[in-house]
């Protein structure tokens, strides 16, 4: 094999691939990237067997073949080189050849054979999502996944379509048991049957579709193929093994019927928070709010280090209340919302609260309290 090509163009390609190399060196070729070259293009392919990658470029091709290496090394070495034309040839023994400038490299590499293949593309035709609207619902929703492994129908993001006022449209879920965090999304088009019961994409493939969503301006194209979810984008295709399991019915963890209802500033009361929450530890890491008319006090205590408090001025006209949450937990909200004022919705101490923004129906955060 051998092709030239841009140091840019290569460099992107290695770095688009990094976040699904398998670090566990539980099979060593996972560890690698394939490189193929033919007809004017490279293609370069990872995967971990849970979420797979393959992207296409432009090089002058002198000739075909293909070659694994190792992707962590090799993004090193092109991060490092000059500004110039990348030379990439392979030996009979699985040995890589690099020049760039007046630098060479020899390199070991492993056999394209022993490199596992990407599951067969297949699916019902493809469903079109738009980039920046995806990305700002994952946006939304990525913080809320659950870190706990063992509870594995928790570790990704829900995706399902529903029909409201004679709508349709796409709702992306995460939680983590303490807190829920729902965006939403007009969509249009045919959902499929695989949207409209409801899947669960794993974390890992969301952090990937979210870096792609951000690419550029085309849109997402969305398959289904037995458990298995083939998103393409321009000349990159991504296959990822869908969370084998059930999601929990979120609508049941919504409260309806919290009346005590506090309209803040969301910036104030993110700064706000930031402050409080310096005072935080792993041990004492909730935040009261108080609530009475026109004002909200907000205190952090925490006798390893001290308290502080602070107030700010709220619409609000209910009863005195007071609550603990925390403070990371209300700064995530705050931190993914756009709008000037939020709504926050509360019951009781013990009840959960909606954090929501004042003037849109896209987003909505769920939060559990702590004890006072």
């Amino acid at each position: 094999m051998q092709f030239s090509v841009a140091k840019e163009t290569f460099l992107k390609a290695l770095q688009k691939v990094q976040g699904i190399i398998e670090t566990r060196k539980t099979m060593p070729i996972l560890s690698n990237v394939l490189i193929e070259a033919s007809s004017g293009k490279i293609e370069i392919t990872a995967t971990d067997l849970e979420v797979g990658m393959k992207s296409s470029y432009s090089a002058s091709v002198t000739e075909d073949g293909k070659i694994t290496v190792s992707a962590k090394k090799l993004y090193e070495i092109i991060k490092e080189l000059p500004e110039e034309e990348i030379f990439f040839s392979t030996r009979e023994n699985d040995w890589v050849d690099l020049q760039c400038g007046k630098a060479r490299f020899n390199i070991v590499g492993l056999s394209s054979e022993e490199f596992p293949s990407l599951p067969a593309i297949g699916g019902t035709g493809y469903l079109k999502l738009n980039s920046a609207t995806l990305n700002n619902m994952v946006e939304k929703t990525i913080y809320a996944i659950c870190q706990d492994e063992t509870k594995y129908n928790l570790n990704g993001i829900f995706f399902k379509t529903t029909e409201e006022d004679g709508k349709i449209c796409l709702k992306l879920v995460a939680t983590d048991g303490h807190r829920l965090s729902v965006s939403q999304s007009d969509f249009s088009g045919d959902t499929g049957k695989e949207l409209s019961n409801g899947v669960i994409f794993p974390k890992k493939g969301i952090f990937e579709i979210k870096k792609l969503s951000e690419e550029g301006t085309g849109d997402i194209q969305l398959s289904f193929s037995d458990n298995n979810s083939v998103i393409r984008k321009d000349d990159t295709i991504l296959i990822m093994r869908l969370v084998d399991g059930d999601f929990p019915d979120y609508t049941r963890v919504v409260p309806a019927n919290n009346d005590k209802v506090a309209t803040i500033n969301r910036s104030g009361f993110l700064h706000s928070l930031r402050r409080m929450s310096i005072l935080s530890s792993d041990k004492f890491k909730g935040v009261k709010l108080e609530l009475q008319a026109g004002t909200m006090e907000i205190s952090a205590n925490n006798p390893e280090l001290g308290e502080a408090h602070e107030n700010m001025e709220v619409s609000y006209s209910g009863e005195t209340t007071a609550v603990r949450f925390n403070a990371r937990y209300l700064i995530d909200v705050l931190s993914v919302v756009e709008d000037d004022e939020i709504e926050l919705y509360l019951k009781d101490e013990l009840s959960p609260a909606i954090l929501k923004p004042l003037n849109t129906r896209d987003f909505l955060s769920v939060i559990m309290p702590m004890r006072l």
